[in-house]
């Protein structure tokens, strides 16, 4: 514990216990800021990068050379990644529009059912839960969420085929299909 404590205080800087200065804070917020995240996301990219700084000290790893630097291209990543990100949802809302109008027209039903699944994910199993969000939301193939995950293919895809049976049967018993 002391020598994770020891790391810490060299990633810091200051040693009060902020590893970025205000300077560096004020650099990270205007990449941020030009990178095109919002005024309302730039303290969650600010804390962001702090914790990757102290994720790298807790792991043993020296602290990068210029703190700065690093802060900034760790925070022009985040930028980029928020941009994915917001592509990623608005394909989503997109694709879940246009199932709405060809297969549900009235509102009402699409209420119902999207309440429903939204339910029947809350019961499932975090493990199994990811998967179908990562699956089935984030659009992403069983090959990158099991590198992701550091899990086997076969993993991801049995836990997605028992997710979509508990759901099948959730939305069965809910009579909602």
């Amino acid at each position: 514990m002391a020598v994770l404590r020891r790391t810490a205080r060299r990633a810091q800087g200051d040693g009060h216990g902020d590893p970025l200065d205000a300077a560096q804070e004020r650099r990270v917020r205007a990449v941020l800021a030009l990178g095109g995240v919002p005024q309302a996301d730039l303290l969650d990219g600010v804390q962001q990068v702090r914790l990757r700084l102290l994720e790298r000290a807790a792991k043993g790893q020296e602290a990068p050379r210029d703190v700065s630097a690093w802060a900034a291209v760790v925070a022009s990543n985040l930028a980029m990644d928020w941009h994915r990100a917001k592509r990623r949802q608005e394909r989503l809302g997109e694709r879940l529009a246009s199932l709405r109008q060809h297969e549900h027209p009235s509102g009402e039903d699409t209420s119902v059912l999207s309440v429903a699944v939204a339910r029947g994910l809350d019961a499932l199993p975090d493990a199994q839960r990811q998967v179908v969000v990562l699956r089935f939301y984030a659009d992403l193939p069983v090959r990158s969420i099991a590198d992701e995950l550091g899990v086997p293919e076969g993993t991801v895809k049995s836990r997605l085929h028992t997710a979509v049976r508990a759901l099948r049967a959730r939305l069965h018993e809910d009579e909602v299909v």
